[in-house]
């Protein structure tokens, strides 16, 4: 399912839903973020996706990450939360979707790459190279959040 993303943006369409959602940043030995290429808008993101009912929060985060990287991971803490009114998702099914995301640190334990559908690429990126590729502003602002290695989650 195709998507588009709309920050402050006038000609926005109005959102008609709200879906809790997770991303995790995960670093590796060497301080690379793990990224996947997704398939729905072809930009770089962080592993993640939407809260389902029965699981905890944090199984949300360890279930996306290994779906779209093949990567295991432990939930370590909150960087943030990011509830932005005047940021919607546009999916081609007619579904607009107001952000609501949870952003996490999260410890790699084990696994291999391994892409999916929701990703075309799965790879570890250095924060040098992360500033040359595609993302969407709102995944700069929480990488740079959980990088920063703030006393408080961000809110906003």
């Amino acid at each position: 399912m195709a998507r588009i993303d709309y920050i402050d943006d006038p000609n926005a369409p109005k959102a008609n839903s709200v879906v809790p959602s997770v991303v995790a940043i995960v670093t590796d030995d060497e301080g690379r973020v793990l990224l996947i290429h997704k398939t729905d808008n072809d930009l770089w993101a962080l592993p993640g996706g939407g809260h389902e009912i029965g699981e905890s929060i944090a199984d949300t985060v360890v279930r996306e990450v290994k779906e779209e990287t093949g990567y295991d991971v432990a939930v370590e803490r909150v960087t943030g939360l990011y509830t932005d009114p005047r940021h919607v998702m546009a999916y081609d099914d007619g579904e607009v979707r107001q952000q609501f995301s949870i952003a996490f640190r999260a410890r790699l334990l084990g696994g291999e790459p391994a892409i999916s559908s929701e990703s075309k690429a799965v790879e570890w990126v250095g924060e040098e190279a992360i500033s040359h590729l595609e993302l969407h502003p709102s995944m700069r602002l929480r990488i740079e959040h959980a990088l920063d290695e703030r006393d408080t989650p961000y809110i906003g």
